[in-house]
């Protein structure tokens, strides 16, 4: 049986610090401890649960989980990210697919994934770069209908089954939740950061005490924490892979001339 060894959430973008100069400072420091924290823990690969921003999942195609599956991924560059390659890890994703499938999950393959800064970014704070074999999920949240909090939620339970059941003894699994937290993209309300919510978010995950979130719907995510919000769900993915333990904020600020709330958050394992 394998072993989650460390879970954890960040937030995955950054933009001009000059706004807001000291709280840029306090968010790179944050990340960093995320990065220094998941190091630490030695897994033999890791698991990011991100969403794409529609340059691998389109209007074309969308479906509504998607693995990454190969054994070396070309990021897709945007934000500035240097397009150095890094190790995936082929087995891990196809097995996990295959095992999904009879659990009455379909995750759609991706070989020529091209990954953007919803997984790129986390791992420019794991040194060094490249140095854990990842394998990316994509929530799509820019979908309609998107994936449901039940359904993400179960997901993640089939996750953890198969990782305690089905992977090789002594294989150490790292789970990372990307995205979030509250912002509002493209609709009214852009550039709106929904504080009080984002605080009461981490506080509550922190505190192992995550039950209100499970009963929301899409919609009331939305109308709380904005389209993009719904990313908090893969903080939610990623708490019910670790059940029945609490964590730490790592950092969070509200930062609206980056128009979102910005996070961080270390599961005790």
């Amino acid at each position: 049986m394998g072993t989650i060894v460390s879970a954890g959430a960040t937030s995955h973008i950054l933009f001009n610090p000059a706004p807001a100069p000291e709280a840029a400072r306090r968010i790179v420091a944050g990340m960093e401890e995320s990065g220094r924290r998941m190091a630490a823990a030695r897994p033999d690969v890791l698991l990011i649960i991100s969403s794409d921003h529609m340059f691998n999942i389109n209007l074309r195609v969308q479906p509504p989980f998607c693995i990454g599956v190969s054994d070396r991924f070309l990021p897709f560059g945007d934000m500035g990210i240097p397009r150095t390659p890094f190790p995936g890890h082929r087995e891990f994703a196809l097995s996990l697919a295959r095992f999904s499938a009879q659990q009455g999950f379909d995750l759609a393959l991706a070989e020529g994934l091209k990954p953007d800064h919803g997984v790129t970014l986390p791992l420019l704070f794991i040194k060094p770069w490249g140095s854990v074999p990842t394998v990316p999920l994509y929530v799509n949240i820019n979908m309609d209908p998107v994936p449901s909090v039940a359904r993400c939620l179960a997901l993640a339970e089939c996750m953890r089954r198969w990782i305690a059941t089905e992977r090789p003894p002594q294989e150490r699994v790292a789970v990372l939740a990307s995205g979030g937290l509250s912002h509002w993209l493209n609709i009214p309300g852009a550039g709106t950061v929904a504080e009080e919510f984002d605080r009461e978010f981490i506080d509550r995950l922190a505190r192992g005490d995550h039950a209100r979130y499970t009963t929301m719907s899409t919609d009331d995510i939305r109308r709380s924490a904005g389209n993009g919000g719904l990313e908090i769900m893969n903080w939610m993915m990623m708490a019910a892979m670790v059940p029945g333990t609490g964590g730490e904020k790592l950092y969070y600020e509200p930062m609206p001339a980056w128009q979102t709330g910005m996070g961080g958050l270390a599961m005790r394992l």
